[in-house]
């Protein structure tokens, strides 16, 4: 049963070394993350699940010990998914980046296990990966990376669509409301459209709570480079 789940954006930017001199634009970002790991670790769950999109050859399970690498982005930093031996694949950027907030915020409250999804899946895909992560020990916990559109002004990645501040708010508003109906109300072509990477992960973070009974709190919703990033916690 999901006792408790914390969402937090997935950009390699929250990594302070990635960042460089920028890195203070993110530091509200960062606190908020770390405060709804605090959430998570509080819930006293058996198994912690990381979810977040990846692409074809990220996808599936990451066990225990799974590395991820940085240096991609210019920075030889690597990470890993709790203790563990490596995997024979790495980590995908976004469960890296959750990698990276467990080993900041000392996680070893229960074991750890990341799923990459892919951004095209369907929300009823993601509603029934979400309910076999439920069910996956009697209190389970998850730490949901994403982020929202990436069109929210003209230097943002995906350049201005008008459409995008709407869905974030609304991304936003049942986030921070633990509303899974409406999470899976979400517009799967609209995302993949304003380049909202977090879809995916989101919808299989409803799945998993349907019936949960938790209530959620938002606590950060800001686009800094014109990308949608929100942060919130459910217990």
């Amino acid at each position: 049963m999901l006792v408790a789940a914390a969402v937090c954006p997935c950009p390699p930017l929250l990594v302070p070394e990635i960042a460089g001199g920028a890195a203070a634009e993110m530091d509200a970002a960062r606190a908020a993350c770390y405060d709804a790991i605090g959430v998570l670790a509080a819930a006293r769950p058996d198994q912690l699940h990381v979810i977040g999109p990846a692409e074809q050859a990220g996808r599936g399970t990451h066990p225990q010990g799974a590395r991820g690498s940085f240096a991609g982005f210019g920075v030889p930093l690597e990470v890993s998914l709790g203790k563990g031996e490596p995997a024979r694949r790495d980590l995908p950027p976004s469960l890296a980046v959750g990698a990276w907030l467990l080993d900041r915020t000392d996680w070893t409250s229960c074991p750890v296990e990341g799923l990459g999804v892919g951004e095209p899946l369907t929300r009823t895909r993601c509603q029934e990966a979400g309910g076999e992560l439920a069910a996956s020990a009697d209190r389970v916990a998850l730490l949901v990376m994403g982020d929202g559109s990436n069109c929210r002004t003209l230097k943002a990645p995906g350049y201005f669509d008008e459409r995008a501040a709407a869905f974030d708010a609304e991304a936003a508003r049942a986030l921070g409301a633990a509303d899974t109906a409406a999470l899976l109300a979400l517009d799967e072509e609209l995302a993949y459209d304003l380049g909202a990477a977090g879809r995916s992960s989101w919808q299989t973070l409803a799945g998993a709570a349907q019936g949960s009974g938790l209530a959620g709190r938002l606590l950060y919703d800001e686009a800094p480079y014109g990308v949608g990033y929100i942060v919130a916690s459910w217990s």
